[in-house]
């Protein structure tokens, strides 16, 4: 049902929240200067831009399945450290990448690769230090929460489609789990929680109509009824203020692991 292909739309309904994440991920790994990393599933370049201005890395290979994101990255990421290929997580299986990398990192991917432990086992074949992170969609990501809790009532049928649902691992001892069964040593977990401040309804809800992602899709493909039912109960919910401006919180759980 999510199909991501548009940086622009991306980036207007998570991409700028995940940039917040991004900074204080970086911060927390703490890795020396000049070192080779790989971003995996990077998106618009939220995270590579983030490692380039905080890490002092040496090389840093975005790598996104999406030709549309890769070629946002390469336009908004200018640094001659950084490039940028049409590659999945499933497609690093060359030899190439084995022990090629010091960090391999994953902002906001995890849960849209299947096969999540023999993935990470991969990564931890290529890097020495693996970390990522993930929203909290069950409890902390809150813009997405409203939404779906606003679905849900207004169709209890498609209750399982909720993102708190369907990535019951997105929290700390989901994430120590995985990392645990991929075989890494030295894992740490913890959270990351970043101001979501939106001036106006519309501002917040203008996002969820642009298709790309599971709740935008998921909206999208219901009738037009259903639709403003549900914009009209998450309205109703959302703490607006005086001004019209709604401020939130969104939190990520991250997770690092050694080789």
């Amino acid at each position: 049902m999510s199909e991501w292909a548009q940086g622009e739309i991306y980036e207007s309904y998570v991409g700028r929240w995940s940039r917040l994440v991004a900074a204080e991920f970086v911060a927390r790994l703490d890795q020396p200067a000049g070192q080779r990393w790989l971003d995996v599933g990077c998106g618009t370049g939220a995270l590579t831009s983030t490692i380039l201005a905080a890490a002092e890395p040496a090389e840093v290979l975005g790598v996104d399945p999406s030709e549309g994101f890769v070629g946002y990255a390469r336009g908004a990421v200018r640094d001659r450290r950084a490039r940028f290929e049409v590659r999945s997580a499933a497609e690093l299986a060359d030899e190439a990448f084995d022990g090629a990398f010091d960090v391999v990192v994953a902002g906001l991917v995890l849960n849209f690769i299947p096969d999540r432990p023999a993935a990470l086992r991969r990564l931890r074949s290529i890097g020495r230090t693996v970390a990522v992170y993930v929203w909290d969609y069950a409890e902390g990501m809150q813009l997405m929460k409203y939404f779906w809790d606003a679905a849900g009532q207004v169709r209890p049928q498609d209750r399982d489609l909720d993102e708190g649902r369907s990535f019951p691992f997105c929290n700390e001892a989901g994430l120590e789990a995985l990392f645990a069964e991929a075989g890494f040593s030295d894992i740490e977990t913890g959270a990351i929680v970043v101001p979501t401040v939106f001036e106006s309804f519309d501002a917040y809800w203008t996002p969820f109509l642009g298709g790309q992602g599971v709740a935008p899709a998921y909206l999208r493909s219901l009738d037009f009824d259903a639709q403003e039912a549900i914009r009209a109960l998450v309205e109703s919910r959302l703490p607006i203020d005086a001004d019209g401006s709604i401020a939130l919180t969104a939190r990520a759980w991250s997770v690092r692991g050694t080789s």
